[in-house]
């Protein structure tokens, strides 16, 4: 190879590089965000259950399979 088939590649490659960081940088803030909003389902979810279980334990509530459906 010459020296300037070298440089070429040489260049080549930091440009690649220079992508792949981009790249991997943009995708970890994606993560991120993703792993947020994960955590903030999570607790609506908890916090969810909790109420339901609120309501079923709670005395003098029926549960809604008990009740027969509006058209009967």
């Amino acid at each position: 190879m010459t020296p300037e088939q070298i440089d070429q590649r040489l260049t080549d490659l930091e440009v690649k590089l220079s992508y792949t960081e981009d790249l991997v940088e943009h995708l970890n803030t994606v993560v991120i965000g993703q792993a947020r909003q994960i955590d903030l389902l999570v607790r609506e979810l908890t916090r969810l259950r909790q109420q339901a279980d609120d309501q079923t334990s709670a005395p003098g509530t029926r549960s809604l399979r008990d009740e027969l459906p509006p058209h009967y």
